[in-house]
């Protein structure tokens, strides 16, 4: 038999995947000794169960109530106990964290008859106890609107002339529950069940269904959790922090979970529940106030707050209530933070001897780091705020003010979602939205909490009337209405209105010129871990560079060199006009005079780049662009009158494919254009020689696109082979003063001396893999090619039939949401399909040239999830976008570290 519930005296920190994270960590601080309510966990294997057979598996809950008794002999209470009565909160437990995406219980065990016995330790707190489960316990078992519950909350407040809950007496609070059981009567046509023993049933299958709720589901597809893990359920005793101005409840970090300075930080909450803090719907004190309420409940909770992060070896978040002054801990677990912080701390811990850099490496991550990278605003002008709010999640966000979730998430263009409080529900539009802002709540807020998880910026508890009726914002005399343009930083907390400058990142700023005095402790962070990356990982990095502006860029950025340089970029802007007249060229002559014009322009932009290059390799691509982007449409051309616009007319017509992308691009335009390739390869050549003229070691590649076939390789590669030994001997063997010519056009050589033997730098000529049957057949390739470099992109459009222009916006939504893809596949790398190509290509191109080199060319070289799979495929470089390289640089020496799992995980 299975065993489907634990006490928490029985599991520990690493049992997460039977316990889930929070009733792992339970378990751990039981066994610290810490003061934890009794209580037990339902296993995620019970919730697997009940979600496959759609009922309770066999003999669970006789295995809670065995459990149940434990607690009640633990507490010295019983549950339904008229006198005296044992209350239970019922809470999920992922694996990892999902704040607010699944339910939670509170008070479960009270009705009209245990109610009064509760009453003993207060009647205000017995009929608040008694409204909230009856909230919580419709909206969550039985389906109430929450809406339904808030309204009449509200209109409570109203009649009886105060603001916040804690104002409500003994009578409003009877009146309440009297009107909450109607609304529950009226949904559910029941009424409101009185027997703790089905509560907890209820309660337990509830947050069993939670797992796919929509919300939950989509922050799983935000987060890359998972779908299959299922939750546990913890089951705990309660305490109540809501008995009076000794109680309160609160959270805690061990650090500053947004920019990672030691101290104590958090929220703390008087005469409330743990859910009033996290739901924002009540402005918090700092926890630092507690030492001044409360300093005997201060102490203990900071020596548990050491005892904890000396243990987890990380910052953590702790819930806590205070009961009538004594400290009661529900839940810890390694804090989420921002990118910033994830750093900062990783390092401050290498510094306290707690972790090693190899440790510390894999406690950060690429996203977080290109998030860092990301442009501030810029207040040199002297922008007033019109409100600031607690800093929750730092970042630069402006966009159109929409006070509803729903609108954010269809709109387009950028958006800030303005809340009076955010709730589960609005996750789409959260992600959706560059920024956050809310009316209440702090740090540790729902909103707060999220968005530090998903790198938006975000402002909370900001002094502003959030109204979402009408949909504005009042700051004071000043009226934000939805549409307006407004900013938020979630550094500062600052609200702007309209759009402000940006200035660039100060981690950015590192990459580009290096440390200085005034780097401050994130770029120190990011330094060290960049840093030991590099000097711990197998791949390569290099970058996407089409100009000698980006390849510096990209060197300075830590680039290893250029794995893709896309020529058609070069035949932008005023030289289209060049192409135009390559395509209309007629005859011979006109082509050769065409090509002619070309050449000198690609030989100076080669020098340019193999200047910035020096000593490092530069994969030069072939003209790859289907012929018609380089052309008018056919409509701009119908009333065309000159002979040159007729010309290009009948270019148009003639050259006009259904399906461009798959028509004469890559090597088929090299092998119908005669000479096109042969022009490019002694740009490439002369170059090169006029570099080792100037004393520079010149290293480029060239890479012949869209091979599907070995023989079409061998036809370019024999004409490119003539072509480079052809200008190496005019260069090795034209002497200063003479006159020859290339054959074509006069060479860089026409008045230098010629270069000494052996000084003209070897060329290889390798492929672009990025036809299905080219990874298919990639050893018969792999004989006349010299390096393989993988374009993704294409490879990927190909293998899945699809469009990458067109499905992105079409398709995709509907399979994420119908779980067929949980990533873009042109994002991230798909496995099963492309990355199989991959495998297959390198296994067979290195089984028949051994010192085959190989790499990756397309987008997904700078995605953090693909580096870790290019490193398992041995590739030898990746290459991607210059801003890309210290992310990949990043992954890839995480991807190298020995052992892949951490204690810390933030998700």
């Amino acid at each position: 038999m299975r065993t489907f519930v634990y006490d928490f005296a029985d599991g520990d920190k690493d049992m997460r995947d039977l316990l889930g994270g929070k009733g792992a960590n339970l378990a751990e601080m039981t066994r610290m000794g810490l003061p934890v309510p009794p209580g037990f966990t339902i296993t995620t294997e019970a919730c697997r169960a009940y979600l496959k057979l759609g009922e309770a598996p066999e003999g669970l809950m006789d295995e809670v109530a065995a459990h149940l008794r434990r607690v009640e002999e633990a507490m010295g209470r019983r549950l339904g106990d008229a006198a005296d009565p044992l209350l239970l909160s019922v809470r999920s437990g992922g694996k990892f964290s999902m704040p607010g995406m699944m339910d939670t219980i509170l008070d479960i065990g009270l009705n009209d008859t245990t109610v009064h016995g509760l009453a003993a330790a207060g009647e205000r707190f017995a009929w608040d106890c008694y409204r909230r489960l009856i909230a919580m316990y419709g909206a969550t078992v039985a389906g109430v609107p929450h809406d339904d519950f808030e309204r009449a909350l509200a209109e409570r407040r109203r009649t009886a002339g105060v603001t916040a809950d804690s104002g409500l007496g003994v009578a409003d609070l009877r009146d309440l529950v009297e009107e909450y059981r109607f609304i529950y009567l009226r949904h559910t046509g029941e009424p409101f069940p009185q027997d703790p023993r089905d509560q907890l049933t209820g309660a337990v299958l509830a947050v069993f269904r939670s797992w796919n709720t929509e919300r939950a589901e989509v922050y799983r597809r935000a987060e890359h959790i998972p779908d299959d893990l299922g939750t546990a359920v913890n089951v705990m005793a309660m305490v109540y922090g809501n008995r009076g101005p000794s109680s309160g409840t609160g959270v805690a970090f061990t650090r500053d979970p947004a920019t990672g300075a030691r101290g104590v930080y958090g929220d703390y909450l008087p005469d409330a529940q743990g859910e009033d803090v996290v739901a924002g719907v009540r402005d918090t004190l700092p926890l630092h106030e507690l030492a001044h309420l409360d300093p005997r409940s201060f102490g203990e909770l900071t020596h548990a707050m050491d005892l904890l992060e000396r243990r987890y070896r990380d910052l953590c978040d702790i819930e806590f209530t205070i009961e009538d002054g004594r400290l009661w801990l529900l839940q810890t677990r390694v804090g989420k933070r921002t990118a910033a912080a994830a750093f900062t701390v990783a390092a401050q811990l290498v510094d306290e001897g707690v972790i090693d850099l190899d440790e510390a490496l894999r406690r950060v991550d690429g996203a977080g780091l290109a998030r860092l990278m990301f442009p501030r605003f810029d207040l040199s002008g002297g922008p007033v705020p019109v409100a600031t709010g607690v800093p929750a999640s730092p970042g630069a966000a402006t966009g159109r003010a929409v006070f509803d979730a729903r609108r954010a998430a269809a709109a387009h263009g950028p958006v800030v979602l303005v809340r009076e409080e955010t709730n589960p529900d609005d996750l789409p539009g959260m992600i959706a939205a560059r920024g956050i802002l809310t009316g209440r709540g702090g740090k540790t807020s729902h909103a707060a909490v999220v968005a530090r998880g998903m790198g938006r910026a975000c402002v909370c508890g900001a002094p502003v009337v959030v109204d979402e009726e009408h949909r504005e914002l009042r700051a004071g005399d000043v009226v934000v209405r939805e549409g307006d343009l407004i900013s938020v930083d979630g550094a500062t907390g600052e609200i702007y209105l309209g759009e402000l400058p940006v200035r660039p990142s100060p981690v950015a700023g590192y990459f580009d010129h290096g440390l200085d005095a005034e780097s401050g402790p994130l770029v120190t962070a990011v330094h060290r871990l960049v840093t030991h990356a590099d000097a711990v990982r197998r791949l390569e990095v290099r970058a996407n560079a089409d100009t000698p502006q980006d390849a510096a860029r990209a060197r300075r950025f830590g680039a290893a060199g250029i794995g893709l340089c896309r020529t058609e970029h070069m035949f932008l802007g005023e030289r289209r006009a060049l192409v135009e007249r390559l395509i209309v060229a007629e005859g011979e002559q006109e082509v050769e005079e065409a090509l002619d014009a070309l050449l000198p322009l690609q030989r100076a932009d080669f020098i340019g780049i193999l200047t910035e290059m020096d000593g490092l390799p530069v994969t030069i691509r072939l003209l790859d662009p289907p012929l018609h982007e380089f052309l008018p449409s056919l409509e701009d051309l119908l009333g065309a009158t000159s002979d040159h616009e007729r010309k290009l007319l009948a270019a148009v017509r003639r050259l006009h494919e259904s399906n461009p992308m798959l028509g004469l691009r890559g090597v088929r335009l090299g092998l119908v254009v005669p000479g096109l390739f042969a022009m490019q390869v002694r740009a490439i050549a002369e170059a090169a020689a006029e570099r080792v003229r100037a004393g520079g070691d010149p290293r480029p590649e060239i890479m012949v696109p869209l091979v599907g076939d070995v023989r079409e390789l061998s036809a370019v590669k024999a004409e490119a082979e003539r072509v480079l030994a052809a200008v190496k001997a005019e260069a090795e063997q034209v002497p200063a003063g003479v006159n020859a010519k290339s054959g074509r056009a006069p060479t860089t050589t026409d008045t230098e001396p010629g270069l000494p033997a052996g000084g003209f730098p070897c060329v290889p000529v390798g492929t672009m893999i990025e036809v299905p049957r080219a990874a298919l057949t990639a050893g018969e390739i792999a004989g006349e090619a010299e390096f393989f470099s993988f374009g993704t992109n294409d490879l990927t459009q190909m293998t899945w039939g699809f469009s990458r222009d067109d499905v992105e916006g079409t398709i995709f939504p509907a399979y994420m949401r119908l779980g067929i893809l949980t990533a873009s596949p042109f994002e991230t790398i798909d496995r099963h399909g492309v990355g199989r190509l991959v495998e297959l290509a390198v296994a067979e191109g290195r089984a028949a040239r051994p010192d085959l080199t190989t790499g990756v060319c397309g987008e997904h070289g700078g995605d953090p999830a693909s580096v870790w799979f290019f490193h398992e495929t041995d590739l030898d470089y990746v290459s991607c976008s210059p801003f890309r390289v210290p992310v990949a640089r990043l992954e890839a020496g995480r991807a190298a570290l020995p052992h892949r799992t951490s204690t810390s995980d933030t998700r």
